[in-house]
């Protein structure tokens, strides 16, 4: 089962790689909050639209980004 999985998963890759991804830069980084902008606008507080774990999982990256990045933004 989990291979299937994985064989799903380089299929779908290849046309989200460039939407999901660790951003190193701040460009990249301004992309992802740019995506994570657009599905707030699109989403809103509705946790069973189907993209709500894509604006989790971004908003997870640019966490990333800015404890590693920006300690300034970061909460303690």
């Amino acid at each position: 089962m989990q291979n299937l999985d994985v064989n799903r998963a380089m299929k779908a890759w290849p046309s989200l790689a460039e939407t999901i991804f660790v951003s190193h830069t701040e460009k990249e980084y301004r992309r992802l909050v740019a995506l994570l902008d657009d599905l707030i606008d699109e989403i809103g507080e509705d946790g069973s639209h189907p993209l709500a774990s894509l604006m989790e999982i971004i908003g997870v990256l640019i966490g990333k980004y800015e404890d590693e990045h920006m300690p300034e933004v970061a909460v303690e």
